[in-house]
């Protein structure tokens, strides 16, 4: 039998620590630092610089959050990853022990006999789902850059490796925790278990855990939150049509390494 309300009790706990993690990580995110644009205008200066020219610097950029870091002290890009690596991992496993705990079964987190929810047309589903908001991402991040800012772009710098081996770390293994762990969460476990288990209508879940989803990305600044709330309530909805984690797993890591192989590894701006 299905212990649904020992299940909710673990799901909204992770979800509470998730959330208060992120507002703590908020702060080291957006304190002020020195940006890649600003350092290599600062690599053209001539030995001996040691100052900036106020007309020709480039426009320091301002922190969407008070911080009590040190100026120009930029996190490193190894100890971000890994935190998310570890925190999401850790949360996911939390999760996954608590469904196996309560019993919940798989088709209520979206893992069932159906090829729309596990097989060959559910990773189809997936790539378009991911295709389709990628490029939507883009042309929001694209509009959002060209009149105010990018509100992600800040983020995507400092979780950009700058080597090969590094990209290879992202996209090889910390996105694909990311999406994986989150998808778990905001989509399987707060729609579809959540549902199952309590009666209640996907589509008002779907509206319940898209402002979570947004949230829990507060780095991004205002702008980021609405917009990554647009992509939760998408994702929410390809999961409530489909049942299927397998298909908004694929579309969220999608999203996710497109947005940081174009805008930061190919360092493209569609509207710049």
């Amino acid at each position: 039998m299905t212990r649904w309300a020992a299940f909710a009790g673990v799901t909204l706990a992770v979800l509470f620590l998730l959330l208060v993690l992120a507002r703590l990580s908020q702060s080291v995110v957006s304190a002020p630092y020195v940006t890649r644009e600003e350092r290599r205008w600062l690599d053209r200066l001539p030995d001996g610089a040691d100052h900036l020219d106020s007309q020709s610097a480039p426009t320091p950029r301002k922190s969407p959050a008070e911080s009590t870091l040190e100026p120009d002290r930029e996190p490193s890009t190894v100890a971000l990853l890994a935190n998310v690596s570890v925190s999401q991992g850790f949360f996911a496993l939390l999760l996954l022990g608590g469904a196996w705990l309560a019993a919940v079964p798989a088709s209520a987190l979206g893992v069932a006999d159906d090829p729309l929810s596990t097989g060959l047309p559910a990773l189809a589903v997936g790539v378009a789902a991911g295709v389709g908001l990628s490029l939507a991402n883009a042309l929001a991040g694209g509009l959002a850059d060209r009149f105010d800012g990018d509100p992600s772009e800040e983020l995507r710098e400092l979780l950009s490796p700058e080597t090969l081996a590094g990209w290879a770390v992202l996209l090889g293994g910390v996105l694909p925790i990311i999406a994986g762990f989150e998808e778990l969460l905001f989509r399987a476990a707060l729609v579809g278990a959540f549902s199952v288990g309590f009666g209640v209508s996907p589509w008002a879940l779907v509206a319940f855990s898209s402002v979570a989803f947004a949230v829990g990305h507060g780095a991004q600044g205002t702008l980021g939150v609405v917009v990554t709330g647009l992509l939760g309530a998408a994702l929410g909805a390809l999961f409530v049509v489909t049942n299927s984690l397998l298909a908004v797993v694929v579309a969220h890591y999608l999203v996710n390494a497109v947005e940081f192989v174009v805008g930061e590894g190919l360092e493209w701006r569609p509207f710049r």
